[in-house]
């Protein structure tokens, strides 16, 4: 099943990115360069650098400069994120481009790379809420709090697995087709930012 390949590698980047807990640390993927895995080992490692990049901003005490050069890496990495999860699904629909979709075949209301976003994110959360649940440091009060959240996250990890794997055996089997729509973020864009095109 795709989900169970995608949460296990997922748990692998959070786990090797932890090892030197490093923004910067280049990812050292060791997946063959044209398989699937080798494709979520970066997009996981891109949202988990980007997961500490928010942590970074958010600081009340950081200078006001630092903080806007952080925003502005932070739009960049969204960029990459986005152009990856573009990138899955275009291999998503290589796969399946031989599938004739049957006549009363529906439209998913979001793309397979999107929901694996979800879940990359979602691996994120259970690993950190889970850091929560079992710090030493916090009351029994939180620990508590934090672990009835991760409950809950386990058990949206585990129905989002299954509608990513039912989605996916849907498009194979023609009842479902997939139809992507690019993102087309402006904000990054000088050409389509009027902030940026009206200053030039």
């Amino acid at each position: 099943m795709i989900s169970e390949i995608a949460n296990r590698i997922f748990n692998e980047v959070i786990t090797d990115y932890h090892k030197f807990d490093d923004i910067d640390h280049p990812a050292e993927n060791p997946y063959d360069a044209e398989s699937l895995e080798h494709l979520f080992y970066i997009k996981n490692w891109i949202d988990t650098a980007q997961w500490h990049m928010e942590d970074v901003v958010r600081n009340p005490q950081i200078d006001p400069v630092e903080g806007l050069s952080w925003k502005r890496r932070i739009d960049a990495q969204n960029q990459v994120r986005t152009d990856m999860v573009e990138f899955i699904d275009g291999y998503f629909l290589n796969l399946y481009k031989d599938v004739k979709a049957l006549p009363d075949a529906k439209i998913n209301t979001e793309s397979p790379a999107w929901a694996i976003d979800r879940l990359s994110i979602l691996a994120l959360k259970i690993y950190h809420m889970q850091e929560e649940a079992e710090r030493e440091s916090a009351s029994a009060e939180h620990r508590a709090q934090c672990q009835t959240k991760l409950n809950i996250l386990l058990s949206q990890r585990e129905d989002l697995s299954t509608s990513i794997d039912e989605l996916l055996a849907d498009i194979e089997a023609g009842k479902k087709y997939m139809k992507v729509y690019k993102q087309m973020k402006m904000y990054n864009d000088p050409s389509l930012n009027p902030v940026l095109y009206n200053k030039a």
